[in-house]
This record gives C-alpha cells, sequence and structure tokens, in this order.
C-alpha cells in the first residue's frame, strides 16, 4: 500500500510540449498589456485564466490570491509562478515568470541607458487610456467572482467589511487582517456544513521535498547572504543581499518596496536621489510588475556597456525570494485546502478576498484613474464591452489606449 508520505519522492514530469507553449505566450502577451499595478493585473489574470482559458475555476483562483496575500514579496508575480507551476510544472512556473516580466524588465532597463523619452510616459495620453481599461478590468473580476464566491447573505456580507475595512484602513496590514478576518468567521459559520469537492491537485504539485528544499533555500539565503557579502567584501554579494532582503520582508505589492530599496541604494551611494525617482517614474508607465524597477536600478548601479547584466542581477535577487516562497507552499497549500475545516475558513477568505479587490477598485484604480465624468464613460463602455458583449481584453486595452488622447482633450 501506497503511504501519504510516499508523495515526497514525486519527481515533476516534463510538461506536454502544448502546455508549455501556451503557458508562456499567453504571459508574454499579459506581460505586455497588464498596465495597472498588481490588483489591475489579478483582474487580468482572472479574465484570461479563468474565464477564457478555463484553468481553474472561481474558487481555487480566490484560494491562490488569498495565499500569496499572506505571503511576503509581490502577490501578483506570485500567482503568475503559482498558474505557470500548476499548467505545467516547474518549467511552466519558470517560463511564466520570465515571460511575464520580460517586458517591463527591457523598458526599465533600457530607460537606464538613457531612453529619456521614458521618463514623460507616466502623463501621455495613452497611458491614462490604459489605466481606464484597467478599472474595467478589475470590475469585471470583482463582479464575477462576487456572483460565485459570495451567493449567500452571509459571505456578501463578509464582502462589504472587508471592502470596509480595506478602504478604511488602507494598506498591507489591513488586507491581510481582512482575509484572516473572514478565514475565522468561514471556519466559524461554514464547518459544520458540507464542504464542496475539491479537485486533486495535479501530480506535478505534490512533491514535498522539493518544496520543503525551496522553503529552507528562502531562509538560508535570508541570512548566510550578509555573511558571506561583509566576509568576502564582495560588491556583487552587497547589491544582491540589498535586493533580496527587500524582497523579502515585504508586504503589500510594489510601491511598498520602494522605501526599502532607497534606504539599501541612496545611502550606500550606489544610486542618487534623482536617478531614483527618474526611474520610478518611468517604472510607472510600463506594464508588468513593479518590482521591475529593480532592473533599472541594477543597470544603474553597475553602467557601463554591460549594465543590463547588473540589471538582470538584481531582478533576480528580488524576485526570489518570492518565487521560492510560493513554489514551496503551494504542495501543502493544496494538500491543506482539502481538508473540511479549511475549506470553511477558505469560504470566508474567499469572500474577504473579493472585498479586498472591491477596495482596490476605488482606491488606487477610481481615485487615480478616473478623472472626469468623461472618464467615467470610457470605463462603463469598456465595462460593457467585457461583460455584455464578451470583446477580448486585448481588443478592449488596445481601445482604451487609442482612444486615450480624445477622453483628455
Amino acid at each position: 500500500m501506497r503511504s501519504d508520505s510516499d508523495d515526497t519522492a514525486v519527481q515533476t514530469p516534463l510538461p506536454p510540449v502544448p502546455a508549455f507553449r501556451e503557458t508562456w505566450t499567453a504571459f508574454l502577451k499579459l506581460g505586455l498589456i497588464s498596465f495597472g499595478g498588481p490588483i489591475a493585473h489579478l483582474g487580468y489574470f482572472h479574465t484570461e485564466f479563468v474565464q477564457k482559458r478555463r484553468w481553474l475555476d472561481d474558487a481555487a483562483y480566490a484560494d491562490l490570491v488569498a495565499l500569496c496575500q499572506f505571503l511576503p514579496g509581490p502577490a501578483s508575480s506570485q500567482v503568475v509562478f503559482a498558474l505557470g507551476m500548476r499548467r505545467a510544472g516547474l518549467p511552466g512556473a519558470i517560463a511564466a515568470s520570465i515571460c511575464f516580466l520580460l517586458p517591463s524588465a527591457v523598458m526599465t532597463i533600457a530607460f537606464a541607458y538613457g531612453v529619456a523619452s521614458l521618463g514623460a510616459l507616466r502623463d501621455a495620453a495613452w497611458i491614462h487610456g490604459l489605466k481606464l481599461a484597467a478599472v474595467a478590468v478589475v470590475a469585471q473580476a470583482v463582479w464575477l467572482m462576487g456572483t460565485r464566491l459570495c451567493p449567500d447573505r452571509r459571505r456578501l456580507t463578509l464582502c462589504l467589511l472587508a471592502a470596509s475595512a480595506a478602504m478604511i484602513a488602507p494598506g498591507a496590514r489591513a488586507q491581510i487582517g481582512a482575509i484572516a478576518g473572514g478565514a475565522i468567521v468561514g471556519w466559524a459559520l461554514y464547518r459544520r456544513e458540507s464542504p464542496p469537492r475539491v479537485a486533486d491537485p495535479p501530480e506535478r504539485l505534490r512533491s514535498h521535498r522539493a518544496a520543503l528544499f525551496a522553503l529552507l533555500a528562502s531562509g538560508t539565503l535570508l541570512v548566510v547572504l550578509p555573511v558571506l557579502a561583509r566576509s568576502l567584501n564582495s560588491r556583487d554579494l552587497a547589491v544582491f543581499d540589498s535586493f533580496y532582503r527587500s524582497g523579502s520582508l515585504v508586504f503589500g505589492g510594489g510601491h511598498v518596496v520602494l522605501p526599502l530599496l532607497r534606504a539599501e541604494v541612496v545611502p550606500t551611494g550606489w544610486v542618487t536621489d534623482g536617478e531614483f525617482l527618474a526611474g520610478y517614474g518611468a517604472a510607472q508607465a510600463v506594464p508588468g510588475p513593479l518590482f521591475s524597477f529593480a532592473g533599472y536600478l541594477g543597470a544603474t548601479i553597475y553602467k557601463g556597456p554591460n549594465a543590463w547584466l547588473g540589471g538582470l542581477w538584481c531582478l533576480l535577487a528580488i524576485f526570489l525570494p518570492a518565487w521560492l516562497l510560493i513554489g514551496g507552499t503551494l504542495p501543502f497549500w493544496h494538500r491543506l485546502r482539502s481538508r473540511v475545516w479549511a475549506q470553511a475558513a477558505l469560504r470566508g477568505a474567499n469572500a474577504a478576498v473579493v472585498g479586498v479587490l472591491l477596495s482596490a477598485l476605488y482606491s488606487p484604480l477610481l481615485t487615480e484613474g478616473v478623472r472626469s465624468a468623461r472618464d467615467a464613460a470610457a470605463v462603463l463602455m469598456a465595462f460593457g464591452l467585457l461583460q455584455v458583449w464578451r470583446a477580448p481584453p486585448i481588443v478592449v486595452v488596445l481601445a482604451c489606449a487609442a482612444a486615450g488622447p480624445l477622453w483628455l482633450r
């Protein structure tokens, strides 16, 4: 008889070529069009992988979002890693992460080489159009997830309470607290009810030995890197340690990491304040994760013809802890979520996730993107194209970008 412990020896099979190809092409496309920050990214992912491709259902997607909200690091990039692993194993996770990051990494590193025209992109009219498209995409995701994950009065109440809490006390702590509170209330309300059936995780998500190694490596690097950097007096290791530590200790996404990065690179003299702020302005205007700002900083630190290698070095450092954490947590998470009590807690947590997304729809998306009645009309039309006419998101995004100059006249 096969014991539960036997699954620690399961090797990750190579993914079928079509699944691997589908993974990297899907995330490369999203890396090119996913403007609007991490909350908007979650809306794009929901549209692409829950509605269109049906890689997973609403409940499984909300479970992943809830898990990534609890882990330090860029939540949307961790969701990318998890979706890639779910679809095509570890090769798919790596390919998905690289392809989603690639467009923004190229743009931010190029800016470090002196492509100064990118500095004005933040206020460009077509960028404003993309922000309006992001509002519509997230609104549709909130609508669809709400109808499926908040089907009764109790969960709808949890959703609204979580949204209210996140609006009143914005920040990562409030979001984590709202989801944790939703889980506690869900456990209290639903632990005696028959739980919904949870599908078995794919075989490629069952290697607990590899997961433990990833978690151990994550913590070990956090302790060992600063010791090695000091003992070897290595600038390369010092830079890697600074970015790795920033990626390991931040909750709440890209904007929260900025003060940590500034404290690492400006006082040391690696980057001036002016260079830091210029790069941050450019990073606001590119698609994909805001953590790609590390590519600009790395290229600025190392300078010279091969500065792009420094950009890649810092990108690896800042994303590595997030990838190790989500890769190490996923196999245990899939086993945990099959328990009756865990499913009860997840009912409440998923309702709270919808509430957190609803609060983010208001701030920062609505507050920063919608500036006039004309903007609001554009968002309504984009939402109608997505929800009523079932237009592909990329069509809506391109249409909003093209119409941006018209709305700002």
